[in-house]
């Protein structure tokens, strides 16, 4: 789709240079090739554009790319009627307005010719080196024929490991996206509705990883304009009503540029228009729009602490919104982006959004990875320093597409690998947490403790136990934030693995496809109830330097439990970690999933609530001491509720250890109001010795009340 037929009474793009008309660029095309002398009109708008940027460039490449490109396009035609050559011509024009280097446009106009003609990769290689090639071949679509329905899914992933290696392939697909957007309308509306949402779902998520605001915002007005037509309507008659007559924000931006100008700050102030998606946004924010939120001033200053000084000057003269207030020049964005975000009360009241950042920032904000140029370009010094290695360093290849690449190793199924795709692109905000040795880890914001463990340890994770948050024990259940301390705990034996519960926790597709592996390879592998009261959280085993990490006791559920009898055929049993039912507490089964018998307290909340679906508990008793296990031996949860203090965890556990109680598992919660609750599994040697426990943990100071465990259980 057209940005004209999209929007006819839009607000005129910000652009150095009038939109190119592609139909006349076609025309000239079909001449054919020109004296060697000089560029052809069409490429000559490219040459002028990449030109501005790269003042020195050599074109001589690019003519020759443009020469290849139109003679083996020659005679085919876009579904729009338009000459072939100008859709490699307009993608490689929004590159060069970005300020792509010279290889980036050589490969764009070459991009469909693998695919389209005859041209091969090895002739790319031969004319025009590996470096054009290698991107030339990492946007060639994979064939319907070879892949069928997962065509799509499997070009996108041979992309992303392309990007991997070099983020300008990624460029190239955008701005070839942005083109076949803006001629969109040629096509039958499903299947507009179709590339669109792709585009909603996977390359505008990319675009803002990338930084490339300028393609991203485009990208999202014409998405709007397919997906949601109606709201799209409302939102431009609601601009083209305001635009129409003198801008509110212009008295502002005045009454700036003297208070800068009075300060004796160097600075350009603009106004910046909003495009139809943010509008759109705002309104569904606040509601009712004030005048000036359909745009935002933006001052660009020459150096980095003049961002600072025009922040002070304009939070001394105007009354500043402090809630606005942002500071992405010192904590920039996982994406590049770098500005300080404010927002000031003007004369009469206007409440203006005011951008503070660099020429250099903003080129970067609108541009960004394509702004960096050719990061591959060949440093002697940095070669010599370098380690001899089979993969390309890529300094602009950013935690989240590190991620993305080796999740999508596991991914081999071309459906799981789309729909983790999409909801990892939906994922918009990035935290930075720390391990204890120093190491930091990219996670998406939301990310639990099951998260950073795959993230750190990949496999080794299966045998994660619990966990240390900024210092203390944390279930691996607990969501982290920006900044956080994180020390992983796992278990001596590899035998263990994840819960189904840990699930609940992963947000990363790299946890949830490891989870998910491993339990499918693994489906004798035991329910919650054989892993304490909570399977997902840490375990601790009290020794002389205090609490270590150890793996829980387990019982496979291919056996019985120990000493429990249930009426009935031979089935697997297991203790209840809701209520851990202990000798000579009155139990009932209940038949869970896969025919397992879980043994509950008789007044077990569990049991009821299974009553009242229709489903009968079995009898079950405490075997006799002839049936050849000790009778005695028990294990039970036990809940401390006590005030935080000091030591509270070493004295508590010195308490069970006096006992002679084993810990086969322990959580502690974050604090609450001063309190705290420590949940332990315990193994005792004799069930009798339960009473006296309980007295001994209640005498530990700050300790004011120990109870059995009666929290909810997953019985199937």
């Amino acid at each position: 789709m057209s940005a004209e037929a999209a929007d006819p009474a839009a607000v005129p793009r910000r652009r150095s240079r009038p939109r190119i008309d592609l139909r006349r660029l076609g025309r000239v095309a079909l001449l054919g090739p020109v004296p060697r002398d000089r560029l052809s009109d069409a490429i000559g708008h490219v040459a002028d554009a990449h030109r501005a940027h790269h003042p020195d460039a050599d074109l001589t490449i690019l003519h020759r790319a443009y020469v290849l490109a139109e003679s083996s396009h020659r005679g085919q035609m876009r579904k729009s009627g338009e000459p072939y050559i100008t859709h490699p011509l307009a993608v490689t024009l929004i590159l060069a307005e970005l300020g792509a280097e010279t290889t980036t446009l050589t490969a764009s106009l070459l991009h469909d010719t693998v695919e389209d003609t005859e041209v091969t990769l090895d002739q790319v290689r031969e004319q025009f080196g590996e470096e054009v090639c290698y991107l030339v071949d990492g946007v060639t679509k994979l064939e319907k024929v070879d892949y069928g329905a997962a065509a799509e899914p499997e070009t996108f992933r041979k992309m992303l490991v392309a990007t991997g290696n070099d983020v300008r392939v990624m460029s190239i697909k955008l701005a070839d996206r942005l083109h076949n957007m803006r001629t969109l309308t040629v096509m039958r509306p499903e299947k507009q509705a179709r590339i669109a949402k792709v585009t909603r779902d996977v390359l505008i998520p990319l675009a803002e990883r990338l930084g490339v605001q300028a393609l991203k915002t485009e990208l999202e007005d014409l998405v709007f304009a397919i997906l949601d037509p109606e709201e799209y309507e409302d939102t431009r008659a609601l601009i083209a009503e305001v635009t129409g007559g003198s801008d509110p924000l212009a008295p502002i931006a005045d009454c700036v540029r003297a208070t800068l100008r009075e300060a004796g700050i160097s600075a350009e102030v603009l106004i910046r228009p909003r495009h139809f998606v943010s509008v759109h946004r705002v309104r569904r924010k606040r509601g009712e729009l004030r005048p000036t939120d359909f745009g935002r001033l933006l001052v660009l200053v020459g150096e980095d602490a003049d961002c600072y000084a025009v922040l002070g000057e304009l939070h001394t003269c105007f009354t500043p919104v402090i809630s606005e207030f942002k500071d992405f020049i010192a904590a920039p964005k996982f994406n590049l982006y770098q500005s300080l975000h404010t927002a000031v009360v003007g004369p009469e009241g206007a409440v203006a959004e005011v951008l503070i950042r660099t020429h250099r920032m903003h080129k970067v904000a609108e541009a960004g990875v394509v702004a960096l140029g050719n990061p591959y370009a060949h440093d002697p010094t940095a070669a010599q320093q370098a380690e001899p290695s089979d993969e390309r360093a890529d300094p602009t290849r950013p935690g989240w597409l590190s991620r993305l690449l080796d999740w999508q190793e596991s991914a081999t199924d071309p459906d799981t690998f789309w729909t983790t795709l999409r909801a990892d692109l939906a994922q918009d905000r990035e935290i930075t947490v720390f391990g204890t040795d120093g190491r930091t880890l990219g996670l998406p914001a939301g990310a639990s403790c099951v998260d950073a463990a795959y993230a750190q340890h990949g496999e080794r994770a299966h045998t994660c136990i619990g966990a240390r948050v900024n210092g203390r024990l944390a279930t691996l259940s607990t969501v982290l934030s920006d900044g956080d301390t994180v020390q992983l705990l796992l278990a001596q034996d590899t035998s263990s693995g994840p819960s189904p519960e840990w699930l609940d926790h992963a947000r990363t597709p790299a946890a949830r496809i490891a989870i998910t592996g491993w339990l499918s390879a693994h489906p004798d592998a035991p329910g919650p109830e054989a892993r304490g009261a909570d399977g997902a959280d840490g375990r601790t085993e009290p020794t002389a330097d205090g609490p270590q990490p150890t793996a829980p006791a387990r019982t496979r559920s291919g056996g019985r439990a120990a000493n429990v009898v249930v009426d009935g055929p031979e089935s697997p049993t297991r203790l209840a970690g809701c209520c851990t039912p202990v000798p000579p507490d009155e139990v009932v089964g209940i038949v869970v999933r896969g025919g397992a018998v879980t043994v509950h307290r008789q007044e077990c909340p569990a049991v009821a609530r299974m009553r009242e679906i229709g489903r009968a508990p079995v009898a079950a008793r405490w075997r006799d001491e002839d049936g050849g296990h000790d009778p005695a031996a028990c294990r039970v949860t036990l809940v401390a509720e006590s005030f935080g203090r000091p030591r509270l965890l070493a004295d508590l556990t010195e308490a069970i250890a006096t006992a002679d109680a084993a810990i086969v598992s322990a959580t502690v919660e974050p604090p609450s109001e001063q309190r705290v609750r420590h949940t332990y599994t315990l193994q005792l040697p004799d069930a009798a010795g339960l009473p006296a426990l309980m007295r001994a943990m209640r005498d530990v100071a700050g300790v004011y009340d120990v109870s059995r465990a009666q929290h909810p259980a997953a019985t199937g």
